[in-house]
């Protein structure tokens, strides 16, 4: 199962291929089947190399039990996805390997649950814009890897069909907008210039720390800037999904101000004043902090 994010043509998280692929449509046909009792059964566990996304992060934590935090720390390392750091999530291999930390001898661990790259196996997918066009292609290819005896099997389905059956279909849907996010960052360039270091903390919460964004969502400053319906914010304080799907568009909004999340009149004037606060409380700490040293320098025994 391979994946390369350093080829300037590919600007999809899902997974690719290192070859010039075939372009597919969703009713175009490929030969493939994957089943237990077939040769190659786990191999493609076995040299993993997986990119997860929000969605894919979202549905493992909870298989697992885990907060995001916990999952994100006990189960995944952190990469750069472009030359300027944009944060990406690897799947952790078993230690001293490149084996999935899920798979069993029985196949894998957390099937119901498992990520998008792996489902799509073997098809490849991605998402481009051309020069000339503001809308987005997305397309298809075959993946082939000499390990895998599925391309053998005598099946042939088409694209779509394929989707359906893996169950992709929701998942891509659930980070649709995320991708966007990706594809527009890659496509800008460096014209754009590297992102602050508070930016990329933003999108690694936004992106994959869910509980935590639901934390920060919920915090004054938020609320200062930000004009929510009540109930609609209870929505997103109570359904995962809706709240997945709006980090995308605050994401959006911050990075590339995209405004689709109404701010509230005064939200600079708060913003000012809240920002004063904050530093009014650290040149108070620091004074504090100056008067004690002082004090314990006066009260210890000069040499």
């Amino acid at each position: 199962m391979s994946e390369n994010f350093n080829d300037p043509t590919i600007k999809d998280p899902r997974p690719s291929s290192p070859v010039v692929p075939i372009k597919l449509g969703l009713d175009d046909s490929f030969q493939f089947r994957c089943r237990k009792g077939i040769a190659c059964f786990n191999k493609c566990c076995q040299n993993i190399n997986i990119m997860l996304t929000p969605y894919d992060i979202l549905r493992l934590k909870n298989r697992l039990g885990l907060t995001s935090a916990e999952f994100l720390e006990k189960h995944t390392v952190t990469f750069d996805m472009d030359a300027h750091g944009i944060p990406g999530i690897r799947m952790q291999t078993k230690p001293g390997t490149a084996e999935c930390q899920f798979l069993t001898p029985e196949g894998c661990g957390v099937y119901e649950d498992r990520p998008a790259a792996c489902r799509y196996y073997a098809l490849g997918a991605t998402t481009m814009r051309a020069k000339d066009s503001a809308a987005p292609e997305e397309f298809y290819f075959v993946v082939k890897e000499e390990h895998c005896l599925g391309h053998d099997e005598p099946r042939t389905l088409s694209v779509r069909e394929y989707r359906q059956e893996q169950g992709v279909e929701q998942y891509d849907e659930m980070t649709r907008e995320w991708r966007e996010i990706i594809l527009k960052k890659r496509s800008s360039g460096p014209t754009v210039g590297a992102p602050s270091q508070k930016s990329m903390d933003l999108f690694y919460m936004a992106s994959y720390d869910l509980d935590n964004f639901r934390v920060f969502i919920a915090s004054p400053f938020f609320h200062d800037v930000y004009d929510i319906e009540p109930a609609y914010f209870q929505k997103l304080l109570t359904e995962e999904t809706e709240l997945l799907q709006f980090a995308a568009r605050y994401l959006k909004q911050v990075l590339f101000g995209e405004n689709t999340i109404p701010e509230k009149p005064d939200a600079i004037e708060k913003r000012r004043k809240r920002r004063e606060e904050i530093m009014a409380k650290q040149r108070e700490q620091m004074r504090r902090d100056m008067e004690k040293d002082m004090e314990n320098e006066i009260d210890s025994p000069s040499d």
